[in-house]
């Protein structure tokens, strides 16, 4: 291995430690815990160290949420192509979604409720080719969309998805945020697929 090598070996390997260890951080104290203080001193870095790979914290936290949706897009892939039709693959989905924000609830507000974006935004966030939408979120858009299509039924997939995801993240955050009766989530995901799609809607 060569010097240079090894040196960026090193640099993915911090760069990996800062990230989770802020991410072990917030889920045990909340993001308000997470300062650039703490986290070099966690890591056993000193801070300008730290600040070669994030300018600050709302850069770490930007780099935290495109993983988490990284994550949720693996996670609603895996529901959809595991459901054996159409209509209960859009039911998966919108179940892997929910139990996602459920399961990371600290990873979830970094992901849609803190605003780590604009100009605290790291320069490469990987953005897709409208130059608008990171990747990773795009990428949990497209399985969205993927999984309203085929029981769009000659409406429109991409509003129907958007419709769709706005709802969830209600759902998710209201749940989160113990707003809603307990144990009615799969009851109400029933429900809005519904609602929105009619029970007469049939795959395409």
């Amino acid at each position: 291995m060569t010097l240079r090598e090894r040196r960026l070996r090193e640099q993915a390997q911090r760069h990996r430690l800062i990230l989770t260890t802020a991410r072990e951080m917030a889920e045990a104290e909340g993001w308000d815990y997470v300062t650039t203080r703490r986290l070099a001193d966690r890591i056993e870095y000193s801070q300008p160290v730290l600040y070669q790979h994030f300018k600050n914290k709302d850069a770490i936290v930007h780099a935290v949420a495109l993983e988490g949706f990284a994550e949720l897009a693996a996670a609603l892939r895996a529901a959809r192509l595991g459901a054996p039709e159409p209509r209960g693959a859009l039911d998966a989905v919108a179940r892997a979604y929910v139990d996602f924000a459920e399961r990371g609830p600290v990873l979830y507000q970094a992901m849609l409720t803190l605003d780590p974006g604009g100009d605290d935004a790291p320069e490469d966030t990987s953005e897709d080719a409208s130059g608008d939408t990171p990747a990773p979120l795009a990428e949990v858009l497209a399985e969205i969309g993927l999984a309203v299509a085929p029981v769009a039924a000659g409406r429109d997939g991409e509003l129907l998805a958007e419709v769709l995801w706005s709802a969830w993240h209600g759902l998710a955050a209201l749940t989160g945020g113990r707003r809603l009766r307990p144990g009615l989530t799969g009851r109400r995901l029933a429900a809005l697929t519904e609602v929105l799609l009619g029970p007469a809607a049939q795959p395409a």
